[in-house]
């Protein structure tokens, strides 16, 4: 058994972009990788020949590669977990992602992600660590259950981050995998938004988090998520990644995927580019390649412009060069401040060809200045005040170069005049959310239980930087895992 700080907890932060993984006091994961899987159907494709066609890669499938057949009605898949895996093409591999709408949808890839996260990444046994699992505001109960599906920490608790969307039927599932399957002694519950408020010091603020796959506001109010003012877009960090490959492709400027070309030396420091065919790529694969690179050049050059985007205005502003991997040197000029401002302006999206299809939802997507004003508007009018001086931003996508002071000055635009602006963010938007959870999983900020069946909930502090209850399997004996402690000061500020 153990007790105090000698026990390192695990942290997980699965997003719609990347999963992060490392361990709670630290300042930065361990490991950073995709959040999505290749996935090979074993119905169409004879898993033999597959075996012998890859036999020669110098891919360490020990390292990077999980396997994992499934019986259920999906039909066996082979699933890939990891930015090596992912970057070696294989024939009829689709990439898949186990979010929908910021919500795990397909359990079988998050436990194969997770179990990559543990015993390739963090090289642990996650039966001797607790964990924190990182999730969106609009979790439910059942996902929360699930998302620890691969943490057995049975001498250790468990936190998991859920986003503030989770339904009680979610959860409940999460927590009956947790406690049944992997037996867990106890398991802790925590809003994404939470997190970020009380990794900034703060029991209330405006969490702004912007991701990969969408962005929301939520609300925290003394370390509770008010759900009737959280709102949402499905305008993200991928959806910008499309407006810009779809903006590229329109001016002539194809990217080629990575497995699609090579190149030959034919004298020093002279390269030679040669298409290579593969029939068999499947278009998830050759998409998701495309994005990686697209991807690369938005955080590269990309910035969001200081007032709101006009043709006219941006249209003899200077071309930045970008190289391509196949050695193209390609010039981008109002798309770098174009891209960005989609955040702010969703209806120029439909501007871009090939994204004619965002024209049915646009009417009822609204830009973030819109977004953050209609989330304050709806919580108690004695907290609008303190909500407007604490925004915090959290999310890859909002570390893109001077958001963070574009969206401070269009909200002194349409706020009140008695309402003081403030937006902060931290530097690095790979540390932000993992220091978010971080903190709040010390031993010593661990006293106040619940158990599994009839927990009544015990009110925490909000400035220990924990959730409201933890539970507990009866069948455990707590003695010795948890000891009771005097309140903590709120972590540091961002």
């Amino acid at each position: 058994m153990y007790g105090g700080d000698e026990v390192s907890a695990i942290v997980i932060d699965l997003g719609s972009h990347t999963c992060k993984a490392g361990y709670a006091g630290e300042d930065a994961p361990k490991a950073v990788f995709p959040s999505v899987v290749g996935a090979i159907d074993q119905m169409d494709v004879d898993e033999t020949a597959i075996t012998e066609k890859n036999s020669g890669s110098a891919v360490d499938s020990k390292n990077i590669v999980k396997t994992l057949d499934s019986d259920k009605a999906k039909g066996k898949r082979k699933l890939f977990v990891g930015s090596q895996s992912l970057g070696f093409r294989r024939d009829h591999m689709d990439v898949l992602s186990p979010l929908k709408d910021g919500v795990i949808a397909d359990w079988e890839i998050a436990d194969c992600i997770w179990d990559h996260a543990f015993r390739e990444c963090l090289l642990v046994d996650p039966k001797e660590h607790p964990m924190l699992l990182a999730e969106p505001s609009s979790n439910t109960q059942q996902q929360r259950e699930r998302e620890c599906l691969l943490v057995d920490p049975k001498e250790h608790p468990m936190l998991l981050a859920e986003p503030s969307s989770n339904t009680q039927q979610q959860r409940e599932r999460t927590a009956e995998l947790m406690f049944e399957k992997y037996k867990v002694p106890a398991l802790f519950l925590a809003k994404n938004a939470v997190l970020t408020s009380f990794a900034s010091g703060r029991a209330t603020a405006l969490v702004v988090d912007s991701g990969g796959g969408s962005t929301t506001v939520a609300p925290v109010h003394d370390g509770y998520v008010l759900q009737k003012a959280v709102a949402s877009s499905p305008i993200g960090g991928e959806f910008l990644t499309d407006c810009l490959l779809k903006s590229l492709e329109s001016k002539g400027m194809m990217i080629k995927p990575r497995y699609a070309f090579k190149r030959k030396e034919t004298r020093p420091g002279e390269y030679q580019t040669v298409d290579l065919d593969f029939p068999n790529t499947t278009e998830s694969y050759k998409l998701y390649s495309q994005r990686v690179i697209a991807s690369d050049i938005k955080e590269c050059v990309c910035r969001a412009p200081d007032t709101p985007y006009d043709e006219s205005s941006y249209s003899n502003i200077p071309m930045t060069p970008y190289e391509l991997p196949d050695g193209q040197t390609i010039e981008i000029g109002a798309d770098r401040f174009k891209i960005p401002d989609v955040l702010f302006n969703p209806s120029l999206a439909q501007t871009i060809p090939g994204m004619e299809n965002f024209a049915e939802i646009a009417p009822s997507v609204r830009g973030l200045p819109q977004m953050v004003i209609e989330s304050i508007n709806k919580c108690d009018v004695d907290i609008r005040r303190e909500l407007f001086s604490s925004i915090l931003l959290a999310g890859g996508t909002a570390s893109m170069q001077q958001l963070k002071e574009r969206l401070e000055k269009d909200l002194l635009e349409e706020s009140p005049q008695a309402a003081r602006v403030k937006v902060l963010a931290s530097g690095n938007a790979t540390e932000r959310r993992f220091r978010c959870g971080s903190p709040s999983l010390s031993m010593k900020n661990m006293g106040l239980l619940t158990f599994k069946e009839n927990a009544p909930k015990m009110p925490f502090s909000p400035s220990m930087g924990l959730p409201e209850v933890w539970l507990l399997d009866p069948r455990v004996n707590h003695t010795n895992i948890f000891r009771p402690v005097k309140t903590s000061k709120p972590v540091s500020n961002i």
